[in-house]
């Protein structure tokens, strides 16, 4: 099997795995709150996390890098899994699956408005056009379609989608910059995240979780957080072709309604795939021309 095979099966892979965590989430807030989820789910993904990379046998890159290289990627762990889930959970937890699916979806339009003061990126037409095509569809999904009325299903809800956009985004701006092995970097900002959002919540909630509560969270340590990121990165390390790769985490939303669907229960509405189709064709659109303008083949 070549590696562009192999980087193809790896992402479909994590991209199968993504398109569960909505229905994932929601499923496990029944039993538990936003906080609770965050702390155990931290845990088990920190565990998994150093499993995999004593399985790679990286360590030793972890015990040659020295101050500077660390630093960074540990001041991450605020994002990551700290402030970014806790924001992520409370609006799925006040929202439908399928609404907080699709807004969190839009962190990668959040990261190419933030590289313009961040990076000093020139913001583009194509940029704006693409960016209003794809809150055009937010709009439509936050409203259930009823743009008149303007009434969305929960606006501290979607407030926050929108907000873990903003972190999420901030987050890979700052790795991108890491000289670290991702998977390596991956784990000491969960070194540093976990026992921080321990202490927040011994601080502001507790830790009292049932048996499907932690069931749940074991799920979203070990997918979410841990094995679909690192089935990602390895692809992206594999493959000949970044934007073929890249573009296949488009399907993830689509794919995720369906879980959302038949196993959640939650009948998906039809504003959701109509709004949904405007963010992904927004997204997509806007990643195509910069791959062309970039001389790569999509």
């Amino acid at each position: 099997m070549t590696d562009q095979r192999k980087a193809m099966m790896l992402a479909l892979g994590a991209v199968l795995l993504w398109s569960t965590v909505a229905t994932a989430f929601k499923l496990a807030l029944r039993h538990t709150g936003p906080v609770q989820l965050l702390a155990y789910s931290s845990l088990v993904s920190l565990v998994v996390l150093a499993g995999i990379v004593t399985v790679q046998g990286k360590w030793g890159l972890l015990r040659r890098a020295d101050r500077g290289q660390l630093a960074p990627v540990a001041a991450l762990g605020l994002l990551n899994p700290l402030a970014y889930y806790l924001v992520l959970f409370a609006a799925y937890d006040r929202l439908p699956a399928q609404v907080a699916q699709p807004l969190n979806f839009t962190w990668a339009l959040t990261m190419t408005w933030l590289s313009v003061p961040l990076l000093g990126h020139k913001l583009r037409l194509r940029d704006i056009v693409a960016g209003l095509v794809c809150y055009g569809g937010v709009l439509i999904i936050s409203t259930g379609g009823d743009l008149r009325a303007m009434r969305f299903d929960d606006s501290l809800g979607v407030a926050l989608a929108l907000g873990s956009t903003l972190l999420w985004a901030l987050y890979w701006l700052g790795n991108a910059r890491s000289k670290l092995d991702p998977v390596v970097g991956l784990l000491v900002t969960f070194v540093v995240g976990t026992p921080l959002v321990f202490v927040y919540a011994l601080l502001f909630a507790d830790l009292n979780i049932s048996g499907p509560g932690w069931l749940g969270a074991v799920y979203v340590g070990a997918v979410e957080m841990g094995f679909a990121f690192v089935l990602w990165l390895t692809a992206l390390k594999l493959t000949t072709s970044t934007a073929r790769i890249a573009n296949l985490i488009f399907l993830a939303p689509f794919l995720s309604l369906l879980f959302i669907q038949f196993v959640l229960g939650e009948p998906v509405r039809g504003a959701t795939p109509v709004g949904l189709v405007l963010i992904v064709g927004g997204l997509l659109w806007q990643s195509r021309v910069k791959n062309r303008d970039n001389g790569s083949m999509a």
